[in-house]
């Protein structure tokens, strides 16, 4: 239990960084930075199952599927929805929409517990008010909403492969497969323009975002998730704000305001709140962190 709750805070902090390092990337043709950024996750992450000695599974019919739609949703959909929404209406609307995670996992994990319910209402509350409302579009609120579906999917999807194939196979098998995925994408929206020599400041920017968001990241939530269950595990999805509140703060690029730091408080209320819950009938699903 300790160790998931220290691998899926950390995961979702991380996460939460990203926005402190986005804008070395931001000038970058976006989807050809995701495909680099994943390409190179990818490199790392099938390297470390060689390393560590993971033998390569083949996947049944059903876990192929899984995988498919993980990657499809989880990674690349939820990636284009999330580019697609800033350009509407910037990143407010879509940070508030992601601050109902908690909520749709909790619901997600079976029969939620009274308490695992509302401290993830207490969650989304402080993720509301660290992001803020602000103002949106239809466009942007669409584009939230596949985003949000992007990002449960890369939760729920991921339960049935755990057990069998590990953190670290899911996530070097999704980040391989996103690649292609988004070349596709990208050849569409962007065509040939989508790549160029990136500068210093971008190499280092991608640099973090494929070792640290990507490889670091998704091997705490993948080996966090079978230990604590989606509806345990989802809570901590309300630090995200809370790792962008601090990356800005220590960059110096944006000062927290009070509203900032009651929505970082009330999610770590919601979080405690949460884990004083019991866990629903078959949750959590163990699976080892390595693989099978």
């Amino acid at each position: 239990m300790k160790h998931g709750i220290l691998g899926a805070s950390s995961a979702m902090f991380l996460v939460g960084t990203l926005a402190g390092v986005s804008g070395l990337v931001g000038a970058y043709p976006l989807y050809g930075g995701q495909a680099v950024r994943y390409l190179v996750a990818a490199a790392i992450l099938l390297l470390l199952t060689r390393l560590l000695g993971l033998r390569f599974v083949r996947l049944t019919g059903r876990e192929s599927g899984y995988l498919g739609l993980l990657t499809l949703l989880g990674l690349v959909v939820f990636n284009v929805c999330v580019i697609e929404a800033t350009r509407a209406a910037g990143p407010v609307l879509v940070g508030t929409v992601l601050g109902t995670v908690p909520l749709w996992l909790a619901l997600a994990g079976g029969r939620p517990a009274p308490r695992l319910l509302a401290g993830a209402a207490v969650v989304v509350a402080g993720a509301t008010l660290a992001t803020g409302l602000g103002t949106g579009n239809l466009p942007a609120l669409l584009w939230s909403l596949g985003a949000l579906a992007g990002e449960v999917a890369f939760s729920l999807l991921a339960i049935p492969l755990l057990p069998r194939l590990g953190a670290i196979r899911v996530s070097a098998y999704s980040t391989a497969l996103a690649v292609p995925m988004l070349l596709a994408v990208g050849l569409v929206a962007e065509g040939t323009a989508m790549f160029r020599v990136p500068t210093m400041p971008e190499t280092l920017g991608f640099a973090y975002m494929s070792v640290v968001i990507t490889v670091l990241a998704f091997f705490l939530w993948y080996t966090a998730l079978p230990r604590l269950g989606p509806g345990t595990a989802g809570l901590f999805a309300g630090l995200i704000p809370v790792g962008a509140i601090v990356t800005g703060a220590v960059l110096g690029v944006a000062v927290p305001s009070a509203y900032d730091l009651m929505g970082a408080a009330l999610v770590i209320a919601g979080i405690l709140v949460g884990l004083t819950a019991p866990a629903p009938a078959g949750e959590p699903v163990r699976a080892a962190a390595g693989g099978a």
